[in-house]
């Protein structure tokens, strides 16, 4: 799909490529403008892109990604400077999901409302999380594109609101995938391990791979970890066991991605942005 775009492109698009034919002024665009969407660009090398009033690095090729969180604004804007300087302000149409409710019973109540003593806990373990996903490193490995990390029933989606035994929670943010205790989960793409935590009090045994420019995979629940902090995984490479572990009322995997703080959907980076087979 090719479109010319004068400064404003108002629908959601799969794949959108906007050129302005005037001199090396031009943008690229890959992925969906949906909540949850990922989407890789180019610029020329040596331009500024700015999303929302957010910076955007961008790499020596032109090369840049950034994330669309569940609740992105209908419109979003885009600012583009090129090397003289000239700045273009595109608008963007950001399709709205609408997302499910799923009830959840039987978890462990202290999961649902946890006890004053292991409020400091959770606190710090949410900041080694948040600590993790700040890595901002120039390798590129999210561009081979991503595989399902195992296979099996899905049975959790991205954005759906939680509401844990009869209790309003937040809303999910990963992909679940249902497989017994002890299943191997797989790198779904190159990346270096960013943390190793074996008992996080809400996601258990919990693995973060960094895949470049604040792209990452979170993995929780798990009931084994086979990697270590500063390992490089390749896709493929069996980096954990399926468990139960943390907030969970059976085995299964929670994978997760995020662009920094943004969190994105899985199903849509696997769906736009595939693994060469």
């Amino acid at each position: 799909m090719l479109l010319r775009c004068l400064s404003l492109c108002r629908r959601p698009l799969v794949l959108l490529i906007c050129l302005l034919p005037m001199g090396s002024f031009s943008l690229e665009l890959k992925g969906e403008l949906v909540q949850g969407g990922m989407l890789i660009g180019r610029v020329t090398p040596g331009e500024q892109v700015e999303v929302m009033d957010r910076a955007i690095k961008v790499d020596d090729q032109g090369l840049f990604v950034f994330g669309l969180g569940r609740d992105a604004p209908a419109e979003i804007k885009l600012t583009h400077t090129n090397s003289g300087d000239e700045v273009t302000t595109y608008s963007y149409a950001v399709a709205q999901r609408v997302y499910r409710e799923q009830r959840v019973e039987g978890v462990p109540q202290k999961t649902v409302t946890p006890p004053p003593e292991v409020l400091e806990r959770i606190r710090q373990e949410a900041a080694l999380v948040r600590e993790a996903r700040t890595v901002d490193d120039r390798r590129t490995d999210f561009l081979s594109g991503f595989v399902k990390p195992l296979e099996g029933p899905i049975t959790g989606v991205y954005g759906s609101r939680r509401v844990y035994n009869g209790t309003p929670g937040n809303p999910h943010y990963g992909l679940d995938i249902a497989a017994p205790t002890g299943t191997e989960v797989f790198a779904p793409a190159p990346g270096v391990v960013t943390l190793v935590h074996r008992d996080m009090f809400y996601s258990g045994g919990t693995l973060l791979i960094d895949h470049g420019y604040g792209i990452s995979s979170t993995f929780i629940h798990l009931s084994e970890l086979l990697v270590e902090e500063g390992q490089q995984v390749a896709p493929g490479d069996p980096i954990a066991r399926v468990g139960a572990t943390g907030r969970a009322t059976g085995p299964h995997l929670d994978w997760r991605i995020n662009w920094f703080d943004v969190r994105l959907d899985p199903a849509l980076v696997l769906e736009h942005f595939p693994a060469a087979k």
